[in-house]
């Protein structure tokens, strides 16, 4: 079986990011891993999803510059 299991979303900031899927909208912190560049692979998913990787989930990807910070928010191209 064919499934999606990781989709990229980019965000301003880690913490804040992570807070708001946490502790707003329930997800479960998958994982927070600093990478030696100094990003950090964040991984979140939906807190209903019961056992880790059973579902979709979001790699949380800090904005690198201003045209990845002017898409915060805006991912889908204003659809």
């Amino acid at each position: 079986m064919r499934r999606i299991a990781l989709v990229t979303l980019v965000v301003d900031d880690y913490d804040e990011a992570i807070r708001f899927y946490t502790q707003a909208l329930g997800f479960d912190l998958v994982e927070d891993t600093e990478r030696p560049d100094g990003s950090r692979w964040v991984v979140v998913e939906p807190g209903s999803a019961g056992a880790e990787g059973s579902g979709t989930a979001l790699l949380l990807a800090r904005a690198k510059d201003d045209a990845q910070r002017g898409r915060v928010g805006d991912q889908t191209g204003g659809r």
